[in-house]
């Protein structure tokens, strides 16, 4: 799914979101566009918190406060979403940063996308693959190569790649979806059908560009075609 650039909101479930990865959060976010809105959710009384406070004013979030009015009931959530909707409806923002594992707010995220805005997702791996398929991109935060400002995973080995079933099918899929008579499609065909069923980010796999993901998989063959386009085969079929 492509991102729309403009004005993005942040909105931090700081409950379920480590506060070290903030940096990497807003570069990435940059890349869209300016963060106009940067907000904070949690019980900041409590002391579990103290990592994301202390992040607060270094980098402009407005910390919202959430008590626990319930023991085993989130506030944050709710709060997060009356807060999306507002903005939604009275801000001009192009794309929403949901930063949580919850997978609560998988119904927020498909209602913004229904409203024709981008949702951009940031997480650990436990988060359900629901919540993290519906957002237009999401990034996760842990299984990091180090805890600076890199929070992409480990690059994996070629063999871990070919048993990622997923990840094969999804090329694929997309290759015979968008390959000519000869097998051969557009990369950037292939990775554009593919953000559009599902929510994909070379940076996940530990890669900067896709064509570095698909080379190293080695099952598909790759050349360069007119000067600079890059074209892409399913092996099985040469």
């Amino acid at each position: 799914m492509d991102i729309l650039k403009g004005q993005i909101a942040l909105f931090i479930d700081a409950d379920n979101a480590p506060s070290k990865k903030i940096d990497f959060i807003l570069s990435e976010l940059a890349n869209y566009g300016i963060v106009n809105i940067r907000r904070a959710y949690g019980n900041w009384t409590n002391s579990r918190l103290d990592g994301w406070a202390s992040m607060l004013h270094e980098h402009a979030i407005q910390p919202i406060q959430q008590f626990d009015l319930v023991k085993g009931k989130n506030a944050t959530d709710m709060a997060m979403t009356i807060d999306c909707m507002d903005v939604m409806y009275s801000k001009k923002v192009d794309t929403f940063c949901i930063v949580s594992s919850d997978c609560d707010f998988t119904p927020l995220v498909t209602r913004l996308l229904s409203e024709g805005k981008s949702v951009i997702g940031f997480g650990e791996r436990k988060a359900a693959s629901p919540f993290v398929n519906a957002c237009s991109r999401f990034l996760f935060l842990d299984q990091s190569i180090n805890d600076g400002l890199s929070s992409v995973p480990i690059i994996r080995r070629d063999s871990e790649l070919r048993r990622d079933t997923k990840l094969v099918s999804l090329f694929r899929n997309a290759i015979e979806s968008r390959c000519d008579d000869d097998g051969w499609a557009p990369l950037m065909d292939v990775t554009r059908h593919i953000n559009n069923h599902t929510s994909f980010d070379v940076k996940n796999y530990g890669f900067k560009k896709v064509v570095d993901l698909v080379k190293a998989i080695g099952l598909f063959e790759v050349k360069t075609v007119k000067g600079s386009q890059v074209i892409i085969s399913d092996k099985r079929k040469q």
